[in-house]
């Protein structure tokens, strides 16, 4: 074992020295390390598949429908070019047979009267089209990431307060320690 190692391991080891609060605090930085480990991995992998399925629910609601564009998107307006959308009122026929309107975005250079392809949830409104499949694993990415690091913040800042309140413990016992040698010696130093 190296030097360093054995600087580690000093509160496992016996020693005339070693305090109680000191193996408790070896303990609390042990289990720190396992729970920040285990935890933010489970936190993560939970997080991630939750984000997952709830993407999954929503692609599976989300339905292409044909549309027709009922009035031109920017009446009188500069209109922009390319693939920029704007706001236009479309009209398209449910499943059941009922005819809807509503606002919805779509090609800045459709003109009234042209098909656009919208995209309606499970009760037939209007809704954003789903996100990618490279979007949706971003997002489960970075939810599981985000998720990891929190269990991990807080596994480390619950460990620094007990560690705080040993600390104080122990300055609390060296107080009346001192004060004990103090009054041995017959005097009083501070």
């Amino acid at each position: 074992m190296t030097r360093r190692a054995g600087m580690w391991l000093w509160r496992w080891r016996r020693n005339p020295l070693r305090r109680t609060s000191d193996v408790v605090e070896a303990w609390i930085l042990l289990v720190a390390w396992v729970l920040a480990v285990v935890g933010g991995l489970v936190a993560g992998l939970l997080t991630a598949g939750a984000m997952q399925q709830s993407a999954q629910r929503d692609r599976a609601q989300i339905h292409p429908v044909s549309a027709v564009l009922v009035r031109d998107p920017a009446p009188g307006a500069a209109r922009p070019t390319g693939s920029a959308l704007v706001w236009g009122m479309v009209r398209w026929t449910d499943p059941d047979g009922s005819v809807r309107t509503g606002r919805t975005r779509v090609p800045a250079d459709a003109a009234p009267g042209a098909p656009v392809t919208v995209w309606t949830n499970g009760r037939g409104a209007l809704t954003s089209p789903p996100p990618s499949p490279a979007d949706t694993a971003f997002q489960t990415v970075l939810g599981g990431l985000w998720a990891g690091t929190a269990t991990v913040g807080l596994v480390v800042g619950g460990a620094k307060l007990a560690r705080n309140r040993l600390d104080r413990r122990r300055f609390d016992q060296w107080a009346e320690e001192w004060a004990r040698v103090d009054t041995w010696w017959g005097r009083k130093t501070g």
